[in-house]
């Protein structure tokens, strides 16, 4: 039986910035989960209501546990879009030369 060809360098340079690229978002998602589901049922579930203040005007749990964590979550995708994500080539479209009447 013969083997398949072994896969472009182009292709396996792609592989790898995608499989980087998908464990930073599923690490950076599992700790925004993380932090909101524990600090919220800490912050908020476990304490008493009288000792619960304010900030900025919403109870201070779900600013902690909910605010904070999306606001650092859009952060982080900004830097990520941005910053960090490699723009590789995906080489040219089968059809790209060709003009259709």
């Amino acid at each position: 039986m013969d083997r398949p060809p072994p896969p472009a360098g182009r292709e396996q340079r792609l592989l790898r910035n995608a499989r980087r690229e998908g464990l930073l978002i599923l690490i950076a998602w599992a700790v925004a989960l993380a932090w909101t589901t524990v600090g919220g049922w800490f912050g908020g579930y476990r304490r008493d209501p009288a000792a619960m203040g304010t900030v900025l005007g919403i109870p201070d749990w779900v600013f902690w546990c909910v605010a904070v964590p999306w606001g650092l979550c859009v952060v982080f995708a900004v830097w990520f879009c941005f910053g960090f994500m490699a723009d590789d080539d995906l080489g040219r479209d089968r059809d790209e030369g060709e003009h259709h009447a």
